[in-house]
């Protein structure tokens, strides 16, 4: 039986179609559902996708986090779905208090779109099991506010509980995508629950799934390959 996962396409989401593409090439069935519609379905897991959400005027994420869909991805991802929140869907996630923390405006005061180097910090999660701890991976990012804070206990608690999954990596000349490009705290890049089933991380992983598009990576298969592992074996 095919995995079904849906992607969640709000007003001004750009990267939903791309999502949605990743996951197929990954042999997963892509499922469109709309921001306003409380039926997911019946996915197997569910991603929240890049853009500019309405309501970003007020803050990344804040009234997005209030559409109807999220009142049935919250119940579900507390039940164990697995849920991925790209760029947006990152900011939507912690908005929604799925993930802590919170994200702010880049700390140069500029957008950023650039191929970015990570370092994968955790290897067993839901979206992430088909990569290797330590593993460094290049996958696009484009953001302006992108800035990953959260107080010091927040922080202090999620390093000692393994729940980073993403650093950027920091050396090297910023133009050749290197180091922190928005002044997140402690380099973070991408973040888990403690149940391991919801993941946030601010590059798009679905835009490097494909060695003739962009930069001619593949290192963002890994994350719709690893959830259909997960489904699978669950």
């Amino acid at each position: 039986m095919t995995a079904r996962i849906g992607v969640v396409t709000f007003p001004g989401s750009l990267d939903d179609r791309d999502t949605q593409r990743a996951i197929k090439l990954a042999g997963a069935e892509p499922v469109a559902l709309w921001h306003k519609d409380k039926d997911l379905k019946q996915v197997d897991a569910v991603v929240l996708p890049g853009g500019f959400s309405y309501g970003d005027y007020l803050r990344a994420g804040a009234i997005s986090r209030f559409s109807p869909v999220m009142a049935t991805v919250i119940e579900q991802a507390k039940s164990g779905m697995p849920v991925l929140g790209i760029c947006n869907g990152f900011q939507i996630l912690t908005e929604a208090h799925l993930l802590p923390g919170g994200m702010l405006g880049n700390d140069h005061l500029h957008f950023i779109c650039r191929d970015q180097k990570l370092k994968v910090e955790n290897a067993d999660t839901a979206w992430t099991v088909d990569y290797e701890s330590g593993q460094e991976i290049h996958i696009p990012l484009k953001n302006m506010d992108g800035r990953y804070v959260a107080d010091e206990r927040t922080l202090d608690m999620l390093e000692a509980e393994g729940r980073v999954v993403f650093r950027y990596v920091v050396g090297g000349e910023f133009a050749d995508g290197f180091g922190n490009p928005n002044g997140s705290l402690r380099d973070i890049a991408g973040i888990t629950n403690e149940a391991g089933n919801v993941v946030g991380l601010m590059p798009h992983p679905e835009h490097a799934v494909e060695p003739l598009v962009g930069s001619g990576r593949t290192d963002g298969l890994p994350f719709f390959t690893s959830i259909l592992k997960k489904l699978v074996n669950a």
